[in-house]
């Protein structure tokens, strides 16, 4: 048996049974990622010792009766998360030796459930991408086509689900970097309501936008893995302290008479029709299973690039002020240097040309004389946007989308221009900026191989909309059950 080829709910049911011990099925992974790892590049550290370590205490929680379902099933962690004695570099030579004091709120309570940790997955620098290639560590490849980008920033996470290098990994979504790698790998990726998963010991790239969250084959897995991660975190003041639904009891739900919005502006010109093709069939399917499906607008949708890129530079601006070459991480300090040398040089040297970019737009926005003309005014617009989506939810129960306008491109198509970069995730940042819950769900396969996916989003805190709707979409389809020849 190819035990990498199994879901989270089959691999625990077998280590339930005792047909396998996670020691064995932790062997059979890092053999699996042995194989893929040449190729599809996801990782950036390898954890193999501890993994095995973590996989002989997991079969001792399962020998006294303590296991859950996530016991002993092995994952992976995008590395902008903070692992206690185990490197997180952001993916960039600024943190390339930081090596955490502490875990972050969510890596400890999958720890505490059993969770056996592969390694770290590789990422666009401090999340700042949309393709995986702006890694300092070099690019991931998609593994339905090594040509193409898995997507991102949380491309390595994705691209490990995709290649069965691990059963599930942990991602973070800024601006759509869960569900446009998901989308672009064929596999599932759920961004909850912000506040709803702990934000402590996430390096931060845009506080009020940042989200982690589960990628996984199936939506019944992300259910799973929701379950362990949600909760309020008393040491995160942006923690919503309120409790954690059942949601494998919401997978049962179905969709028959749920209300299903299509916003008009989520189907533009320049949008690939085998992606319009494959969204609108998955909507007649979700229509066939009993939802009520009906046309509407989002007015201010149109703006969500604009006020994306001002928002989110600004608050990257702030964030990574912090790496100056005198607390921790890179320090370059030339001899004879003072100290304004020596941030430049660090910072210059430590950083690579996206954060660059990104570092002086948001600088740029924040800067006297031009705060009210852009970020005040993104701002402004913003609030316009999360009441466009609280007015539509009083119509609708989830809004119904493409996660991105084309299918994965090719490495090195955008790397020179980006602005076409920026446009792939025009249907993900909204949002994130209006702090909505999101899921990508495969629904279709472009002429060349490459997955397309589809896009639900619901209102604050109810995810499990989504994984009713995703749930049922799963039981009439096999989209998600294809596997990357890889």
């Amino acid at each position: 048996m190819n035990y990498h080829d199994l879901t989270i709910a089959q691999a625990s049911q077998l280590l339930a049974k005792g047909e396998l011990s996670s020691v064995e099925l932790t062997k059979a992974m890092l053999e699996r990622v042995a194989t893929t790892e040449e190729r599809v590049h996801a990782y950036i550290t390898l954890t193999p010792e501890l993994a095995l370590e973590q996989a002989a205490n997991a079969d001792k929680m399962r020998a006294q009766g303590q296991a859950g379902p996530l016991t002993g099933v092995p994952a992976g962690v995008k590395d902008v998360l903070c692992t206690r004695g185990v490197a997180t570099t952001c993916a960039s030579r600024m943190l390339q030796n930081f090596t955490p004091p502490y875990s972050a709120t969510l890596v400890r309570k999958l720890e505490a459930a059993g969770m056996v940790m592969l390694g770290k997955h590789n990422m666009d620098e401090f999340a700042m991408g949309s393709s995986t290639e702006n890694s300092a560590f070099g690019p991931t490849s998609n593994p339905w086509d090594l040509r193409a980008v898995p997507g991102g920033s949380s491309g390595g996470s994705a691209a490990s689900v995709a290649a069965r290098s691990c059963f599930y990994a942990i991602g973070t979504d800024t601006g759509g970097s869960i569900r446009q790698p998901a989308s672009h790998c064929g596999v599932v990726g759920l961004k909850p309501t912000y506040g709803r998963v702990s934000r402590l010991g996430l390096v931060a790239f845009a506080s009020s936008l940042d989200q982690a969250g589960p990628i996984t084959r199936s939506v019944a897995d992300a259910a799973t893995v929701l379950q362990v991660i949600a909760g309020h975190d008393p040491a995160d003041s942006t923690s919503a302290p309120r409790p954690v639904p059942d949601y494998a009891a919401a997978l049962r739900r179905g969709v028959k008479g749920l209300r299903l919005g299509v916003p008009k502006e989520y189907f533009v010109a320049g949008m690939d029709p085998q992606v319009e093709d494959a969204v609108r069939a998955a909507i007649a399917t979700l229509e066939g299973l009993g939802a009520q499906v009906r046309p509407i607008s989002l007015p201010h949708a149109e703006y969500s690039l604009a006020v994306y890129y001002i928002i989110a530079p600004a608050e990257c601006s702030s964030n990574l002020a912090r790496y100056d070459g005198v607390k921790y991480g890179l320090s370059i300090r030339p001899e004879g240097a003072d100290l304004l040398e020596m941030y430049t040089a660090t910072r210059s040297q430590g950083f690579g040309k996206e954060v660059i970019r990104r570092i002086m737009l948001g600088t740029y926005v924040l800067s006297a004389g031009y705060y009210d003309a852009y970020y005040n005014k993104a701002s402004q617009v913003r609030t316009l946007l999360i009441e466009d989506f609280a007015a539509a939810f009083k119509e609708v129960d989830a809004i119904v989308t493409p996660v991105a306008p084309t299918p994965a491109f090719d490495k090195g198509q955008m790397t020179d221009d980006p602005m076409q970069m920026y446009l792939s995730d025009i249907f993900t940042l909204s949002c994130n900026l209006a702090g909505l819950p999101g899921m990508s769900l495969p629904c279709g396969f472009a002429q060349s191989g490459r997955p397309i996916g589809l896009q639900l989003m619901a209102p604050h805190f109810a995810e499990e909309t989504l994984l009713a709707v995703g749930q049922a979409f799963q039981e009439a389809t096999d989209f998600h059950a294809r596997l990357a020849a890889i």
